[in-house]
């Protein structure tokens, strides 16, 4: 990776960071610009599905904010995700000029603080030059009041660059309508210049709250939006007219309409199975898709499995619940493939008794054909098992586990811990590629951490987890693959507190062997950490070399508060596998050298010098 910066209006500080143990991100500072390369030496995405560059940067709550990537080589695609991490896309563009294959990504931070952005490929391994420029946008126009409008009427309009816009930078025009609790309203909105989104929901103060949007609604062109709102009670809404773009413009239709009632639905019983048929002509569902829907009777904790299937086409399931009152129904949980192939697997433990209401369709619009249904009633989960630190159990994944939402077999354990500790669980298995996740015991299971190929040895897994806090955790163990059944070994290791740094003075060389017991990065890959003592401005040189493994360096800093600040990484900087940091301290004080392996498991015998840059005369 090859990069310059220019500054348009601030300087920016030439100060290297990264989120995670592989990563390094460069410091871009709103109104600078970057020309940057993306080549052989950069990292790749998931499964080889993209190249790219980070960058960190800090922005205010509130603050409006653009960034523009441009290359003549590739296909641009930006991306914005927490600080800590490319886990989830706050915000992400791949034509926002709407010409060309640039981005140009606008949105408003929701917070004080710093964010990662990805520059990157959008798909694909090439790479070559390109721009890319941070910039603080004006203040939005200000929102006028919304235009009134019936049930029964419509309005045209065009959107314009002098319209309010949203968060993420696109126009908008507002309409406000009054409706009654259960009221169900057809909304239209049709145009010829631009992809039109139709968006409602409700003002809290001067915030638009969304309960709604539709995208391409059946019935009129190929693009235009058509929902049906349900009103949740007696009060004042608002239909926002949206570009699918930021850049989308021009005139627009839009009407409202008294929509019909909502079907019935046929009944079934929970242990039946239906034979059904989807037809173009069937009731629409409220996003206009043609839907059959079918209503039962449950109770609270009762839980429930919805399958489909179809060998005509790719099915989906939604589960609603029904209010008895209103008759307004409630998005529960959705599912396309839980079950085999293209079939639709659903489970969901009912919070309350009453009715709820399924809709079976296809996952295209246009989906036709005979399908199965049936919903049947599956065990509760079973109560952990209790595992002990230094036991293995043998165990089985069969048609008797509980399933989760992805019609996933699994089995769980618990054991209790202390804040800081460190636990490993080893799960292996002759029969299906194992996957191991663990998360906190209490409440409904949500997955803190989790692995898949972790022991470097075929299709085992290897966890390796810092407690959180002191409690009990529960490790579900079953097979990456849905259906898949046969015998396993799981195993909990105890791996003590986080070992302490070492030290080491400058001019020094430390040779050590990195071991399966020693710290662990976030990514599984084992590290040492020395802690060295510097001087405000002190060059240093940091070289790691080793014959067994990847050598991997990172310098940062402890936190006072717990967790570890990372300011400069290097993987191949000295050859194609020994590392090497040129580093210049910023202020006085003790900093940690973490040397470790770029890939995950990797261990042997390592040698780590810290010495000063040499002067140059």
């Amino acid at each position: 990776m090859r990069r310059s910066i220019s500054i348009a209006t601030v300087s920016l500080l030439a100060l290297m960071v990264v989120a995670g143990p592989t990563l390094a991100q460069e410091v871009i500072r709103v109104g600078a610009s970057v020309s940057g390369t993306l080549d052989d030496s950069d990292p790749v995405g998931p499964d080889g599905e993209y190249r790219y560059d980070d960058y960190r940067f800090t922005a205010r709550a509130g603050q409006r904010l653009e960034i523009t990537m441009q290359s003549e080589a590739f296909d641009t695609y930006l991306a914005v995700y927490e600080a800590d991490g490319a886990d989830d896309e706050l915000y992400g563009d791949d034509d926002g000029f709407g010409r060309t294959t640039d981005s140009r990504l606008r949105f408003t931070a929701d917070r004080d603080g710093d964010y990662l952005l990805r520059a990157r490929s959008l798909f694909g391994l090439e790479g070559g030059a390109y721009t890319l420029r941070l910039s603080e946008r004006p203040a939005a126009a200000r929102a006028p009041r919304p235009t009134a409008i019936r049930v029964g009427q419509s309005r045209t309009g065009t959107l314009t660059s002098g319209d309010p816009e949203t968060d993420d930078g696109a126009v908008y025009d507002a309409f406000s309508f009054r409706a009654r609790t259960g009221d169900r309203v057809g909304i239209r909105l049709s145009s010829e210049d631009f992809d039109p989104v139709v968006r409602v929901g409700r003002m809290d103060g001067s915030e638009f709250v969304q309960l709604a949007e539709n995208d391409d609604g059946p019935g009129g062109g190929a693009l235009d939006s058509y929902l049906v709102f349900t009103a949740p009670g007696n009060d004042t809404y608002v239909v926002r007219v949206t570009p699918l773009g930021a850049n989308g413009a021009g005139a627009y239709a839009l009407s409202l309409s008294e929509a019909p009632a909502a079907t019935p639905g046929e009944p079934i019983t929970v242990g039946q199975t239906v034979e059904g048929e989807l037809v173009a002509t069937d009731g629409p569902n409220d996003a206009g898709q043609a839907a059959d829907s079918y209503r039962f009777s449950g109770r609270a904790g009762q839980r429930v499995q919805v399958e489909m299937a179809s060998s005509a086409f790719d099915t989906f399931l939604e589960l609603f619940s029904i209010d008895g009152t209103s008759g307004a129904m409630t998005s529960l949980a959705t599912n396309d493939d839980g079950g085999e192939g293209t079939d639709s697997r659903l489970t969901f433990v009912l919070a309350t008794d009453g009715e709820y209401r399924i809709e079976a369709r296809g996952f295209a619009a246009d989906s036709t054909g005979a399908y199965t249904l049936s919903v049947s009633e599956v065990e509760p989960e079973r109560a952990p098992e209790p595992l002990a630190f230094g036991a293995t159990v043998e165990g089985a994944i069969d048609d008797e586990d509980p399933r989760d939402s992805d019609g996933r077999g699994y089995d769980s354990y618990s054991f209790g811990g202390s804040v800081g500790q460190r636990v490993q669980v080893i799960m292996r298995s002759g029969d299906f590629d194992t996957y191991l996740e663990i998360g906190a015991a209490s409440g409904e299971f949500s997955a803190t951490a989790a692995d898949d190929d972790g022991l470097g040895q075929g299709t085992d897994s290897r966890l390796n987890f810092t407690l959180t806090e002191t409690g009990y955790y529960v490790v579900r163990a079953r097979p990456y693959a849905a259906d898949t059944k046969g015998l396993y070994s799981i195993e909990l290791i105890d791996r003590g507190p986080e070992p302490m740094p070492g030290s080491i003075l400058i001019g020094a060389t430390a040779r050590g062997t990195l071991t399966d017991n020693d710290a662990t990065a976030d990514d599984g890959s084992y590290f040492d950490a020395y802690a060295v003592h510097v001087k405000e401005g002190d060059k240093l040189v940091i070289t790691m070399v080793s014959n067994a493994f990847d050598a991997f360096l990172v310098l940062g800093q402890d936190q006072d508060g717990g967790g570890f600040e990372v300011l400069t990484s290097d993987d191949d900087g000295l050859s194609d596998t020994h590392a090497k940091l040129d580093w210049t301290a910023p202020a006085a004080g003790t900093y940690v050298i973490r040397a470790g392996s770029y890939g995950q498991g990797q261990t042997g015998a390592y040698a780590m010098t810290v010495d000063r840059q040499p002067e140059h005369r």
